[in-house]
């Protein structure tokens, strides 16, 4: 398959230093609100790229859940496969893509649980579905059939018909970064390249070569 031929120029917007908030927080959230506003299909979704105590990487799609002063928030399975190699190395990077704006966000940073109050409190807001398959989902771990998921998701279900507490192995990760980069699509692939990074406790932003 000859995918040479397949690509986009960009000339939608651009970016300047003096463009951008002081610190990446700020700033993300104003160009997730614009995305948000742009109906850019699932604004939210974000890879999340781990490693293995092999050293071997891996990414999946996550859903962003919040973002505050101290970082990224997002859900999953602690005994999953992102989950052990967070385990084991906590560090993580994330892209976010918007295409419709010609934008990308990379971050980097340093991932920890979050209070299982927290997740206490964010798992009791899940739609009762989802809260069952939490229970029923051994996330990663290879499995018989759909058919055989879904018989131990009705078990749970008849067990739990009401409330569904949070299972001790679901939670969520604070992602507090110590370097984010600001991606916008330009002619010629001149792209705007604005770096935030963290030293001495400040943030320091420059602009980077595309």
């Amino acid at each position: 398959m000859d995918l040479h031929n397949i690509r986009e120029d960009y000339s939608k917007q651009s970016l300047s230093k003096e463009d951008c908030a002081a610190d990446p927080l700020t700033q993300f959230e104003q160009w997730l609100q614009e995305a948000i506003k742009a109906q850019v299909n699932e604004p939210t979704a974000v890879n999340v790229a781990t490693v293995n105590e092999d050293g071997r990487p891996s990414s999946r799609i996550v859903l962003l859940k919040e973002v505050n002063t101290q970082g990224f928030v997002f859900f999953t399975n602690y005994h999953s496969r992102k989950g052990r190699a967070i385990g084991h190395q906590p560090f993580v990077a994330m892209t976010f893509f918007w295409p419709e704006l010609e934008r990308q966000v990379r971050i980097e940073g340093r991932a920890q649980k979050l209070p299982e109050a927290e997740s206490d409190t964010y798992f009791a807001s899940r739609p009762y579905t989802s809260r069952i398959g939490a229970w029923a989902s051994q996330q990663s771990e290879v499995i018989e059939s759909h058919k055989a998921l879904l018989a131990r998701a009705a078990l749970i279900a008849a067990k739990h018909p009401l409330n569904v507490p949070r299972p001790p192995h679901w939670g969520g990760y604070l992602v507090i970064p110590d370097r984010v980069e600001f991606w916008q699509g330009r002619p010629s692939r001149l792209h705007d390249r604005i770096c935030y990074q963290l030293q001495d406790n400040q943030w320091i932003k420059e602009r980077l070569s595309p």
